[in-house]
């Protein structure tokens, strides 16, 4: 039986982000193939952290800059480390390859996070991106992750090839794996129809900086376009952890209801006739859309939020940058049952084609059994990636130990 050591960010919340879903999918993935899984972190565990060990998942906490995890890792001798977000390669990649140099060390990356940086930082300046925003000191210490790593998941085709072309990232070093999702049957579908539907939605975590630029703009700039044209429609605003500054934009004389934790995002997200996602900023693919896509409801976003998540296919919805069209598509999927009717077969087609969990689940595994097998020759082949860990061994090796022994001497 082979061993999985997953190293968490965070502990998973599947009903909370995006990426709580999307290490759940992978987790669904290795436990299919009879792995066994233990999942550490140093994470404080949030109000809705799953269960992992009702699916027979070891947990385990670890510290930070402590040489109890070289006792740890050595003890469980993992076949494969899959790092959940760089920073924990940061932490914990050296003494993984110290202690078990022969696992197979896997990077997720769920965005690219120097890009939603440079983007939210253009935004707040009203500019385009530019060279200077994306090679940032973070893009320097998510890149040299990335290459340190055997091979590093990407969620976005768009951020695959902006490391490929832009920062010359080997291919061989990554493989683009979406959200695996279940294939839809669209004659088989039991969801509510378009007359059984009533109201918009907007659902993302509030701690995610992207989502609360979006609730501000449908809050100051797009709602009361819509509330113009649809006097008796409401907004249901939903998240994961939202602060007072949230919950005191609720208002119900304007049809702006902010509602907080969602227990069960899909069926809210089924009663909803339209899902709205103004994202000005942002990396990844969204979640929030592909629920949608799912639950049959037509959605308005923008093409941050669109970006790399439907191909060639038309979109569930809409696309619009602007506030006004943003609201007028809205409206106009609200008012018109042929147009919704349209938009959510769309979704049901980008789920299927680009989203099939059968299909991108058997690609990983394949891709992970061709570097089992190969696996020294792929690491001869990383030279880059050689130098990167011979000096991030040393520096990160010994500032660890100095912190470790400046915290022991703490009274």
């Amino acid at each position: 039986m082979k061993k999985l050591l997953i190293i968490g960010y965070v502990w998973p919340e599947p009903n909370s982000s995006a990426a709580g879903s999307r290490m759940m999918q992978l987790i669904e993935l290795f436990l299919s193939q009879n792995w066994q899984i233990t999942f550490a972190s140093p994470a404080a565990i949030g109000a809705h952290k799953i269960e992992l060990s009702d699916y027979g998942i070891c947990e385990a906490n670890i510290e930070l800059n402590n040489s109890s995890f070289d006792n740890f890792i050595s003890e469980l001798m993992p076949d494969m480390v899959l790092f959940d977000r760089f920073m924990m390669e940061e932490q914990f990649g050296w003494r993984v390859e110290k202690h078990c140099p022969h696992a197979l060390r896997v990077l997720d990356t769920e965005d690219l996070h120097f890009l939603r940086l440079a983007r939210h930082q253009a935004i707040k300046q009203n500019r385009d991106v530019t060279t200077q925003d994306l090679h940032s000191e973070q893009a320097i210490r998510e890149v040299a992750s990335i290459l340190r790593c055997d091979l590093t998941l990407m969620v976005s085709s768009y951020e695959t090839e902006l490391l490929i072309n832009h920062f010359k990232v080997e291919p061989s070093l990554l493989h683009c794996v979406p959200f695996m999702l279940q294939s839809i049957d669209p004659e088989n579908i039991s969801s509510p129809g378009f007359e059984q539907r009533q109201h918009f939605i907007s659902i993302g975590n509030f701690r995610h900086a992207p989502n609360w630029d979006a609730v501000l703009q449908l809050k100051t700039e797009i709602w009361p376009l819509i509330r113009k044209q649809l006097p008796a429609a409401e907004l249901h605003i939903y998240g994961a952890y939202p602060p007072p500054k949230a919950t005191q934009l609720h208002n119900p004389k304007q049809g702006f209801l902010v509602k907080g934790w969602a227990e069960d995002a899909p069926q809210v997200m089924s009663a909803a006739r339209v899902c709205l996602a103004p994202l000005r900023f942002g990396a990844g693919i969204k979640g929030k859309l592909t629920e949608a896509m799912q639950c049959g409801t037509a959605s308005v976003t923008t093409t941050t939020g669109a970006e790399a998540m439907h191909g060639d296919l038309p979109w569930n919805g809409t696309v619009e940058n602007d506030c006004k069209a943003f609201a007028a598509a809205a409206v106009e999927l609200y008012s018109h049952q042929a147009s919704w009717q349209q938009a959510q077969q769309q979704g049901y087609a980008i789920i299927n084609q680009h989203y099939d969990k059968t299909r991108l689940g058997s690609e990983l595994l394949e891709r992970l059994s061709q570097l089992e097998s190969n696996l020294e020759t792929h690491r001869q082949n990383n030279f880059t990636g050689a130098m990167l860990r011979h000096h991030s061994m040393k520096s990160t090796q010994y500032m660890a130990q100095w912190i470790e022994a400046k915290n022991a001497l703490k009274p």
